[in-house]
């Protein structure tokens, strides 16, 4: 599946991507339309207070200052204001945070294990596992021979991956994360996803994709020296696309007969995008069957003397 510009990508935007989970939806909302609105309330209070503070009391119009220290009505008041503003925020948040870790039965569960520097996906119910390792450029000094290079349709530089992540659109996906050296990060912005994968512990978070497409995130915690060359590549399909993809890595659907894996099937890899191989010696031949009897004669004579 070719990626789709401005979905699941930077787009150069300075807002937040554009969600396609429930929970990122909501969470989306409630940026844009609540905290900010709440931010800019403040910042509006703010100016006004330090304008009036500048006009009324500047020096020229207060020859002689007041010397009042206390206005009860006053701190009651700044210090009311700050707390029905906090509990307004504070309600809602528990309530996303609530509905963000009580997740739904899960369709399908994938276990991410982060490496220095790259990630394992494991499917435990259809078993099915690999390694995905970010693409270089064509111009890269350290592609190796019959190392394939990044293309437009793998995805943005840096961010795409030799072996994508596959799962159902409109499934409910459990991700169970961890690590297996330092402290990674999971983070899929536009499924409103960052969890932290720590050595020894796992982590649970999750997601119902709405839409077929490919989404891209990275590595949000730094790990070590190439810490930015860890992408993530997801890709949401149909349901039935799906399960021809895990048939393709040799694995079954939960309760489906094992099938032959198609060895077609495997990431797009063509002669145009594929560095040639070094030249290999081609082996000796075989020595013909009179050398061979005749070996074994004077084996045999040998150990008759």
């Amino acid at each position: 599946m070719v990626p789709t510009p401005g979905l699941g990508e930077p787009d150069g935007r300075k807002g937040l991507q554009d969600q396609v989970t429930p929970i990122g939806h909501e969470a989306a909302d409630f940026h844009n339309y609540f905290l900010l609105t709440v931010c800019a309330g403040i910042s509006l209070l703010v100016l006004l207070l330090l304008v009036v503070a500048l006009v009324r009391f500047r020096r020229g119009a207060n020859p002689v200052p007041s010397r009042n220290s206390h206005n009860t009505a006053l701190e009651v008041v700044w210090t009311l204001v700050p707390v029905i503003i906090l509990v307004a925020i504070a309600l809602p948040s528990i309530q996303l945070l609530r509905r963000q870790y009580s997740p739904p039965p899960a369709d399908l569960t994938v276990k991410v294990t982060g490496h220095q520097w790259y990630w394992t996906y494991e499917y435990p119910d259809n078993g099915v596992s690999f390694d995905s390792y970010m693409l270089k450029e064509k111009g890269d000094p350290t592609l190796q021979a019959g190392q394939r290079w990044r293309t437009d349709a793998d995805g943005p530089p840096l961010l795409a991956a030799d072996e994508r992540m596959v799962i159902p659109a409109g499934k409910v996906v459990k991700f169970i994360v961890t690590a297996d050296d330092v402290i990674h990060s999971f983070a899929m912005p536009a499924f409103w996803i960052k969890q932290d994968a720590n050595p020894g512990q796992l982590h649970e978070t999750w997601a119902k994709v709405e839409k077929p497409g490919v989404y891209f995130g990275q590595c949000s915690e730094l790990c070590g020296a190439r810490h930015g060359f860890m992408p993530i590549v997801i890709e949401a399909v149909p349901p039935a696309q799906f399960a021809q993809w895990v048939a393709s890595k040799g694995g079954t659907m939960p309760g489906a007969k094992p099938a032959a894996p198609d060895s077609t099937a495997i990431s797009p890899v063509t002669p145009s995008n594929v560095a040639a191989p070094a030249a290999t010696p081609q082996p000796a031949s075989p020595p013909s069957a009179t050398a061979i009897k005749q070996t074994a004669t004077n084996q045999a004579a040998t150990a008759q003397n």
